[in-house]
């Protein structure tokens, strides 16, 4: 199952959630799950902001190596699972690809479905927005210019709401 993360600048969540689950692929020996990012502004070529790489790090994923690109069409179509960290990237997605719109869901939307409905594939959560609609915006906060406190909930907070989620959903 390949699985595309995306924010907004590609250096801080989304970087976060790709490395995060390769690193809990490698752990619990799922060579069949992998890990991607993009971001609808993505700040092509750079490494993860310093500050989300240190709280990556601390949550047990590696920075290294990590080089941020932009959401294109291809990428987004090459995903089985799309998971986006604010509303406003699930649109950018949907209208880059309209084709994702059962595979594509925001981070906290997917985690509440899987939670609410006991959904094991992207199918089954598809089916369960129609019958758990969101209460309000699911957005993880973008944590770019903010304090360290910031980042470290945001990444903790990303990792609570993906690592339960990866346990459960396959394609």
């Amino acid at each position: 199952m390949r699985v595309l993360y995306v924010c907004t600048g590609n250096i801080c969540r989304s970087p976060t959630a790709e490395l995060l689950t390769t690193a809990y692929a490698t752990e619990t020996g799922r060579s069949e799950l992998s890990a991607h990012s993009a971001g609808t502004r993505g700040m092509v070529g750079r490494p993860m902001e310093p500050t989300a790489a240190l709280v990556l790090r601390q949550l047990g994923g590696e920075p290294d190596g990590f080089v941020a690109r932009r959401l294109s069409p291809h990428i987004a179509q090459d995903a089985d699972l799309v998971i986006t960290m604010a509303e406003s990237h699930r649109g950018a997605v949907l209208q880059a690809a309209p084709r994702m719109l059962k595979r594509t869901f925001t981070l906290r939307e997917a985690a509440r479905l899987q939670q609410l409905s006991g959904a094991e594939t992207v199918a089954e959560l598809a089916t369960a927005r129609a019958q758990f609609p969101a209460p309000g915006p699911e957005d993880v906060t973008d944590p770019i210019g903010l304090d360290e406190d910031t980042f470290v909930a945001v990444g903790t907070e990303i990792a609570d709401l993906l690592l339960p989620l990866l346990a459960r959903i396959h394609d």
